[in-house]
């Protein structure tokens, strides 16, 4: 007998994402669906607004991961008006964007994913004396004391036994899935409290250079901070960059360094090594993409852009994010309309946002997957569908012969016994993130002590101010503003008629992983790793599916229902 599964909504930063999943008579997933819930409209909104200020609307498409759609945006309008951007403006660019690598992944690691392999529940039986003595056997943390582990204990059992688990509530606590001892579990949740304190602190490089957080301010052609020579008034806290704000911009990347090193690195492949099953699935496509990110004064990006087919590492496909032929976004079981036809696949300058929802009237049980089924739509590279983000991306450095990518990855999985190919997986997906926030982490203080070293030599340019008269521009204009979020290859597309925008288009990372079947009915992402080797424990707690959709970093707390084929709903389950 097949039974449906439905796990609605898994909330992200793109809107609300919602997994139908049908499993055979022996629980494996034969059949997945990804269905986007929440439409969004940002980029009939833009449109006729002034270029220079787009950066403002579209950065309100996520809070979460909080800069990077702004980022994207002023690139999109530099790329259309060949406005070159000084060396500053770039570093502090590339500073603003590795700390949300190293906030974002840490906070997906202990908030998001971990407790899919973590039993909360479980932590009360540790030894806190056992449990210290694991953690110092993995790390020099100077906070792995045994009455630290009490101490966290204690603070455990007082939810526990108050019956309001607050943020480790309607876990599926006990679910034969959880294999880490007592005391791994104990330590992770540890870590996940010292987590949550250090994220406050690592988000003041986005405060200092952008003025906030979230949604710090931008300025298209630089940035929007003066640099001052000397301390300031203000110390850290003034509107100018100055040496106190620099110096504690070195203490927050020591700050970031010492948490990834000493807490995040051995959690990871403490966990990862009771779940070595789990890198044998999860993979699906097998196809990834990049766009390259983190430019450097040579014009090169430090993550490569290009498209591994058939994981091949032996080959790196060049990638033209302007090419009609390459880039295209399909809409075949998207809830959307195109002038051509469904059938047809649009390159996103000449994109379309007609709006038309054909599915069931709310409350629903089940979607008609043979028709539209979501809000996404289905992006893809020479109609192939791609996997974007950091698995992706640490694929593309270890093939492109980045030795430190290389070098990290060989420690961490000759530490596993495993091979390179178990990367093709849903832990290979979290471990990936893991190295990634290492090598981004270590690479900040290089910018940094560069942008130091310009403004001792007398460089003090932050902005380009050149074509910031519209006189100056053409009648029109196209670009693309590429940037390597956290999650993915993130583009966004702008077409500028007469000094305003005439449309604007933007592919997110949650697109091209998320997305539909296309035309073809090729699954995307999300939907070809589920039916990778994914068998159900119990189909009231399909912990399985919450582990590999986690995997791609989805966010927030996520309701799960589960019916049968007929869509008599079995149980309601919220997922934290």
């Amino acid at each position: 007998m097949n039974t449906r599964v439905v796990v609605d909504p898994i909330t992200r930063i793109e809107g609300h994402l919602r997994i139908e999943a049908e499993t055979d008579a022996q629980g494996r997933i034969a059949q997945a669906w990804s269905s986007g819930t929440m439409v969004r409209g940002i980029e009939l909104i833009l449109k006729g607004r002034d270029p220079r200020e787009a950066w403002a609307f579209a950065q309100r498409i996520c809070g979460v991961c909080t800069l990077v759609h702004g980022m994207a945006s002023i690139r999109s309008v530099e790329d259309a008006l060949h406005w070159q951007v000084p060396a500053n403006a770039q570093l502090i660019r590339n500073l603003m964007i590795g700390a949300q690598y190293v906030h974002d992944h840490v906070m997906h690691f202990y908030h998001l994913h971990a407790l899919d392999w973590v039993d909360v529940v479980s932590a009360l039986k540790a030894d806190p004396k056992a449990t210290s003595a694991l953690a110092q056997s993995i790390s020099g943390y100077a906070r792995s004391s045994p009455g630290y582990f009490s101490d966290t204990q204690t603070r455990l059992k007082q939810f526990v036994e108050s019956g309001q688990l607050g943020i480790f509530a309607n876990g599926f606590w006990g679910h034969p899935a959880y294999k880490l001892p007592p005391e791994a579990n104990l330590m992770a949740v540890a870590h996940y409290l010292d987590a949550l304190a250090w994220q406050r602190e690592v988000v003041k490089i986005h405060a200092i250079f952008g003025g906030k957080n979230p949604h710090p301010n931008f300025l298209v052609g630089g940035s929007p901070s003066p640099i001052s020579a000397g301390p300031g008034s203000g110390g850290a806290a003034a509107t100018t960059v100055n040496i106190v704000a620099l110096e504690e911009v070195r203490q927050v990347i020591r700050q970031m360094q010492s948490f990834v090193d000493q807490v995040y690195v051995p959690d990871t492949l403490a966990i990862a090594g009771f779940y070595k099953d789990w890198f044998a699935r999860g993979e699906g496509l097998g196809h990834f993409m990049t766009v390259g990110d983190f430019p450097g004064p040579d014009g090169k990006n430090l993550i490569p852009a290009g498209v591994i087919l058939n994981r091949d590492l032996s080959h790196i496909e060049p990638i033209d994010l302007r090419d009609p032929t390459q880039v295209q976004e399909f809409v075949a079981h998207s809830w959307y309309d195109y002038s051509g036809g469904k059938e047809q696949g649009l390159h996103p300058h000449q994109g379309e946002t007609t709006l038309h929802y054909t599915g069931p009237k709310p409350p629903y049980e089940q979607l008609d997957t043979a028709a539209s089924y979501s809000w996404l739509k289905s992006p893809r590279w020479k109609d192939k569908p791609v996997e974007v983000g950091p698995l992706a991306r640490v694929l593309m450095l270890h093939a492109s012969g980045h030795e430190p990518t290389r070098e990290l990855a060989a420690k961490a999985l000759g530490q596993l016994e495993l091979p390179i190919t178990a990367m093709f997986s849903t832990l290979g997906r979290t471990a990936a993130r893991t190295l990634e926030t290492k090598l981004i982490a270590d690479q900040m203080m290089g910018w940094l002590d560069a942008l130091v070293a310009n403004i001792k030599a007398g460089d003090a340019a932050m902005h380009n101010d050149t074509l910031w008269d519209p006189a100056r521009w053409p009648a029109e204009a196209k670009g693309v503003g590429f940037l390597e979020a956290p999650r993915g290859a993130l583009l966004h597309y702008i077409v500028i008629k007469n000094g305003l925008i005439d449309n604007y288009q933007a592919v997110v990372p949650s697109t091209w992983n998320a997305g539909p079947r296309d035309a073809a009915g090729q699954p995307g992402a999300y939907e070809a790793a589920l039916m990778d080797r994914h068998e159900l424990h119990d189909a009231k707690q399909p912990l399985e599916i919450q582990r590999t959709v986690h995997s791609f970093d989805p966010c927030i707390a996520c309701a799960v229902h589960v019916s049968d084929p007929d869509g008599q709903a079995l149980s309601s389950i919220t997922v934290r």
